[in-house]
């Protein structure tokens, strides 16, 4: 018997059913009352909860068949049969089903929706006995619509154990997905074991372009930027950092929530921010994680340059999440006030320290975002303006996204904070401001959130947490009025034991994306930029670690060498430096900051020849250079060659009339060649330039002294005691006694 007459033959035993039953299956069209009626009038009991899908809900043309489910409370049902309507004609009979489950094979869903696409259909579950097929015991029915809009674009998303302290432990076990809708495959894998983070990821309108988060050399501003193609490499070449923005400030950025602009030349990002970041041991919110301070800044791609944006730039107020219009001239960012805490502000980690978390953490203290809007004007800004209706609300607002036809915006809403809020839900309304609507397809009593519009505006993933403490991934249909539906299951996209977030539709096919590879571990580049990320965090052993292992991966690159030669000069290594900068030379002969930096080792190692013929040649190669005249000072002093050291200084000077430690060493050397009236005037100089320097008071004392200016000495020495330099009360017990 094939599938066909095997279906015709369970229709005919559903017909008997019918009409024993007397018209069960006849759905009453004067309502549910009288259905129910009907139900108990034949002992019939309608014990069938559907649990999914929901009432009402919206498929997409192109979605593979999903897994209806049920509880049927009846007792001695043995099996369960799917039977469904369009109108009154019995459209699909399915085969007798074992489990309070069903899910259509490809080719008898393809024909489901070949007979109710656009049209409401009735799916009927009922309950029967195998040994007693005249027997109905229960029932139960659902109206679902296959809609006419395809979803018609992948999704990109991340895969990530749980909880999040074992995924930062285990970076290799995080994967990136691209899923099709469509398919009745699991999504395929384009990233993993990448053992740097990555996180959030956005795409310009036409798919071309990928920015995402990539912690390039412990870097946590590296921002990734590249075309997308059918193998993607991130490669060195395609990162950029934050953090190069104002950089000589000295404060690290996180480079939180970046964006691509609908036109790929621009990306926005909060920089100079700080943030809590709480671990907490729980699978289900593993992590408290919001900013609590920042700007936005943009980063143009085509000139490689940074600016603050203004409108966004108020260091009063941490602004974030920044959000493009449709068009790019509007953006939408999430702000609140800066918070300030001065004990926690003395360290300059961007994590607050969690002691001054705990108020956060137990609920005694609210931060709540509310949505702005500024101009982009081409970079140019302008003056925020709080969104109507997503502001001033006394809830948290924050994850704006505009619908591609820019008519709408979906955001999230909770009590308070951002990212992983267990209340979060999501809001629909006119981009202009409004009254927002609470969404159909929100989950009740967990995570909605991290949404994202499909390409064609009718649809919207997002992720939430309703199946357990791993969030899945859901659709909902979204009409020309800003109607939704309830929730979509995506499958095929649930990853066993990993929680799938930050969803992003992607305006390509999904053919067209196979990899994304890293291309830059197994790199010297990154091994170095490593070595200057921890150097630059105070890891000076780290970094050391790091260049070993660039300089294994190419002996003949002179820039690691120097690195290293800084860092073994730092630690005290002298001649591990020496012989690091006498590589440089090798490799690099004419390499003016070898020679520099091996004289400077020289000098501390009191080995004054040496420096000195280094920086001779260092002079020929850059006879301009200020402080190589100012070491070799140095080395001539060292040698008690004070005429020498004060011909250099003079050189010195004459480049550069603002450096205080000219002007005190060549006073210092003229005091030595008893010219003390020029001793004064160098000290002079350099109290004027410095005059919180305690030894310079000493030194213009003794010279004082020497030229018979007493009172003034005595005065001078006062000032050095006052200021914190000890000895000098020893000279005015010695020679101003009872003054």
């Amino acid at each position: 018997m094939n599938s066909k007459q095997k279906k015709y033959g369970i229709l005919a035993i559903i017909l008997l059913l019918l009409i024993l039953a007397v018209t069960f299956f006849m759905l009453n069209k004067k309502g549910t009352n009288i259905y129910k009626e009907s139900l108990a009038k034949y002992s019939i009991k309608g014990d069938i909860e559907i649990i999914y899908p929901l009432y009402n809900t919206i498929f997409p043309l192109d979605i593979a068949s999903p897994t209806f489910q049920w509880q049927d409370k009846a007792d001695n049902v043995a099996q369960w049969v799917v039977l469904i309507k369009c109108g009154d004609k019995i459209e699909y009979v399915s085969d007798f089903l074992k489990e309070p489950k069903w899910k259509a094979d490809s080719t008898d869903w393809e024909e489901i929706k070949a007979f109710s696409t656009g049209k409401t259909a009735t799916v009927n579950i009922i309950g029967v006995r195998k040994d007693q097929p005249g027997k109905i015991y229960s029932g139960g029915k659902i109206q679902i619509v296959i809609s006419k809009d395809s979803v018609a674009a992948p999704i990109f998303y991340r895969a990530v154990p749980l909880p999040f302290s074992f995924a930062v432990k285990n970076l290799g076990t995080i994967s990136w997905r691209l899923g099709n809708v469509s398919s009745y495959e699991q999504s395929k894998i384009l990233l993993t074991n990448l053992p740097v983070c990555g996180n959030c990821h956005s795409f310009s309108a036409d798919g071309k372009i990928i920015g995402m988060d990539v912690d390039y050399a412990n870097d946590k501003g590296s921002y990734f930027i590249s075309n997308l193609t059918k193998q993607t490499d991130i490669t060195v070449s395609k990162i950029m950092t934050w953090d190069d923005y104002k950089r000589e400030d000295g404060e690290f950025t996180f480079g939180l929530l970046s964006s691509i602009s609908p036109d790929g030349r621009y990306a926005l990002s909060t920089v100079k921010d700080r943030s809590i970041f709480v671990k907490i041991e729980n699978l289900e919110y593993s992590q408290l994680f919001f900013p609590i301070k920042g700007i936005i800044v943009v980063y143009d791609l085509k000139t490689k340059k940074f600016w603050a944006l203004p409108g966004a730039d108020n260091k009063d107020y941490c602004q974030s999440n920044p959000i493009w219009s449709p068009d790019g001239k509007t953006i939408l960012f999430a702000r609140a006030n800066v918070y300030h805490n001065p004990e926690a502000e003395k360290s300059k980690d961007i994590i607050l320290p969690v002691d001054y978390a705990k108020e956060f953490i137990n609920g005694t203290k609210d931060f709540k975002f509310d949505i702005y809007k500024v101009p982009f004007n081409e970079g140019r800004g302008g003056e925020p303006v709080p969104l109507n209706g997503a502001s001033a609300n006394g809830m948290s607002n924050f994850f704006p996204k505009y619908s591609p036809d820019g008519k709408w915006i979906v955001f999230t809403q909770a009590k308070n904070f951002m990212l992983l809020q267990p209340d979060s839900k999501l809001y629909i309304m006119p981009s202009s401001g409004g009254t927002p609507r609470l969404m159909k397809c929100n989950n009740i009593g967990t995570m909605n959130s991290w949404h994202s519009w499909s390409p064609n505006g009718k649809w919207l993933v997002f992720s939430s947490k309703t199946k357990g403490a791993f969030t899945r991934l859901y659709l909902t249909h979204i009409d020309e009025n800003g109607n939704d539906s309830p929730a979509i299951l995506l499958e095929n996209m649930n990853v066993r034991n990993r929680a799938a977030n930050i969803p992003e539709f992607v305006n390509t096919k999904y053919d067209k994306m196979d990899k994304i590879v890293e291309k830059f571990i197994a790199n010297d580049n990154y091994a170095v930029a490593r070595g200057q990320e921890k150097l630059r965090l105070g890891d000076k052993a780290g970094a050391l670690k790091e260049l070993d292992k660039a300089i294994k991966l190419n002996p003949k690159d002179d820039i690691s060498y120097n690195q290293r030669g800084i860092i073994n000069t730092e630690l005290g290594k002298f001649n591990e430096a020496i012989e690091d900068f006498t590589k440089v030379i090798a490799l690099k002969p004419e390499s003016f900051t070898a020679y520099h930096n091996r004289a400077n080792v020289k000098i501390q190692m009191k080995d004054y020849t040496g420096a000195i013929a280094d920086l001779n040649t260092a002079l020929k190669i850059n006879p301009k250079s200020s402080r190589e005249y100012y070491s070799r000072a140095e080395a001539k002093f060292g040698m008690n060659d004070f005429k020498g050291a004060i011909n250099d200084l003079n050189t010195n000077i004459r480049f550069d009339d603002k450096n205080v430690k000219s002007y005190s060493m060549r006073g210092t050397a003229k005091y030595n060649t008893e010219d003390y009236k020029g001793a004064i005037e160098d000290f002079n100089q350099s109290i004027n330039l410095n005059p919180k320097d305690s030894s310079t008071y000493f030194k213009r004392a003794l010279s004082k002294m020497q030229a018979g200016q007493m009172e003034s000495a005595l005065k001078d020495l006062k000032d050095a005691k006052n200021k914190g330099y000890k000895e000098a009360e020893d000279y005015i017990n010695k020679f101003f006694k009872g003054k």
